[in-house]
């Protein structure tokens, strides 16, 4: 943060509009301070409009937001997420159904200006929690075990070579076919390893 009297702060542009007051050309106030003259143009003449006030930092925010969600369709949003616990898509959704037109991001926007888009944020007074856990824990380790099976190859039914070797007759059964066997993984039931399979290319090199 800058000291009170550093320049081109308010006390910096308030010295710069004394000078032009004093009779000084604003070119040439403005080309000693570094800035154009019609940035101190600017601050002079909010300086004879307002005082010492005008020379404040002023927000970038616009003055006016022609998109912005109207008051009574934020209240409408506002209800929605208090009364039935809807996310933004829902209640885009249950506005949509309505007539009104906004989107889930929008929406969104609301809750985070309103202070609700967590649902946390709904947590009644009391300290009665709304939200639904979503971890469970078990009395001793390993009382509950996940297994996730994906079937990756088309292995035969009892297993393949490395269960009964290369060279047993389960390893030259057929294999199953797949649902696009007419597109090159037609099922052949011939024990050589030259066999050639429709589809595939002839050409070994």
């Amino acid at each position: 943060m800058s000291h009170a009297n550093a320049p081109l702060t308010v006390e910096g542009r308030r010295r710069l509009c004394l000078r032009v007051d004093a009779g000084r050309p604003r070119a040439h106030v403005a080309a000693e301070a570094g800035v154009s003259r019609q940035c101190l143009s600017k601050w002079h003449a909010r300086w004879r409009a307002n005082g010492e006030a005008g020379l404040a930092d002023r927000s970038s925010r616009p003055a006016h937001s022609p998109d912005r969600v109207p008051l009574d369709v934020q209240g409408r949003i506002e209800r929605l997420r208090r009364e039935r616990k809807l996310g933004p898509a829902r209640i885009a959704a249950e506005l949509s159904a309505d007539g009104v037109s906004v989107s889930a991001s929008g929406v969104h926007r609301v809750l985070v200006r309103l202070g609700l888009n967590r649902l946390r944020d709904l947590d009644r007074p009391t300290g009665e929690q709304l939200r639904r856990p979503h971890r469970y824990e078990r009395d001793r380790p390993g009382e509950l075990i996940h297994v996730d099976v994906k079937k990756l190859g088309r292995i035969r039914p009892g297993g393949g070579w490395r269960v009964h070797g290369r060279d047993s007759a389960q390893a030259h059964a057929p294999k199953p076919t797949r649902p696009n066997a007419g597109r090159g993984w037609a099922t052949t039931t011939s024990t050589s390893p030259w066999t050639i399979t429709p589809g595939w290319p002839t050409s070994r090199c």
